[in-house]
């Protein structure tokens, strides 16, 4: 399976699911679960074999081209590709998409520009081929969360990923007014539909491992996906909320309890909202700004906040109960979830209760799996 051949390719970086690193290149991927590696030479070529007849294959280029366009039309002449290339910026990377037709194969590419080698000053390329056969429909959305999940350097990994950032392009940042009364911050204008889209997008991957083995793994990368993609967008709204909620850059361990009470309370008095008919998450920008959601767009709001503040924290989640909590590495009593080393204090986040307290119908430990993000 996938864990046995990464350790040949990859450094994991997280020991809480499968987000892999090139520590040649510096680059980390996330794919959709049931990939596993079929062929490569463990440093400038990697191949995967996914469900459905899915392939994912990288390759990086240092220094082969003049040109990124001389690189993809080198490819395409090679595969007797004859898909369309746009090119767009990615950050401060060039970076490129194009379709993919070929020997029976449909899918997408992206290159995009690595940082270069140290003493270099050549940028490397990073070309993703994400495709599967022709006669299978309804295969563009895994590619794209395919390629979506590439973050070239570290920094990336909390910025939305290539493919939002070419389809869904940010717009201009607006004062936009918050949740709570009198309080603004800087949000562009075209987010929390963008958001929706990678969450509504991640959960029709999500359902396709419903019924598999593969459906706690899965769950956590769905949530991953949407802390990726939301953490830039909510960045300055969440310093502005953090500020008005007594963040302290001195935190003592009662400091650190007041304010993550404070963060609870904050997203308790959230209007409860449901989408029985579709991901049931409502996306954290519309989240800050209009102060609804479910469970876990809550818990995943108040992990942030919490992040904000330097307090260690992730979310716990059961399909059991149907519901998501919050959770704070602090000290004090309450009900707490181990899990990786950590006795975390719970976060109810739905009802009006201190942080600490659980319902006993749901206290089962068994019945939860824990969601971290660093």
């Amino acid at each position: 399976m996938k864990r046995i051949f990464i350790l040949l390719l990859f450094v994991p970086v997280f020991a809480f699911g499968e987000s892999l690193y090139s520590p040649t290149w510096g680059f980390y991927i996330d794919p959709p679960e049931g990939y596993e590696f079929t062929e490569g030479d463990g440093r400038d070529r990697f191949s995967f074999s996914g469900p459905l007849d899915l392939m994912l294959d990288f390759v990086v280029y240092n220094g082969r081209y003049s040109s990124m366009q001389e690189m993809i039309n080198d490819v395409n002449r090679r595969l007797s590709n004859s898909g369309d290339c746009d090119f767009f910026k990615y950050r401060d990377k060039q970076a490129a998409i194009f379709k993919l037709n070929f020997n029976g194969n449909d899918g997408w590419a992206v290159a995009v520009e690595l940082d270069p080698q140290s003493g270099s000053d050549v940028r490397p390329i990073l070309l993703a081929l994400a495709y599967g056969p022709s006669s299978r429909s309804g295969l563009d959305l895994f590619h794209f969360s395919a390629l979506d999940s590439i973050c070239p350097t570290f920094a990336d990994k909390y910025y939305p990923g290539l493919i939002m950032e070419y389809s869904h392009p940010r717009g201009q940042a607006k004062n936009t007014p918050l949740v709570i009364p009198g309080l603004s911050a800087m949000i562009y204008e075209n987010d929390a539909e963008a958001a929706q889209v990678l969450i509504d997008r991640e959960y029709f991957i999500l359902l396709a491992y419903w019924d598999t083995p593969y459906l706690q793994d899965a769950s956590v990368r769905f949530y991953r996906s949407i802390f990726r993609d939301s953490f830039d967008r909510i960045q300055e709204p969440v310093s502005v909320i953090a500020r008005h909620l007594g963040v302290n850059s001195v935190f003592t361990e009662e400091h650190k309890r007041t304010f993550s009470q404070n963060v609870l309370t904050f997203v308790q008095n959230f209007d409860y909202e449901r989408d029985l008919n579709g991901s049931d998450f409502i996306n954290l920008v519309t989240a800050v700004t209009e102060g609804r959601g479910d469970c876990d767009s809550r818990a995943m709001l108040f992990s942030i906040i919490l992040d904000h503040a330097n307090i260690r924290s992730a979310i716990m989640v059961s399909y059991y109960y149907s519901h998501a909590m919050g959770l704070a590495d602090i000290s004090g009593a309450g009900a707490r979830f181990n899990a990786e080393g950590t006795q975390w204090l719970v976060a109810e986040t739905t009802a009006y209760i201190d942080i600490g307290l659980i319902d006993q119908d749901q206290s089962n430990p068994q019945n939860w799996f824990i969601v971290r993000f660093h």
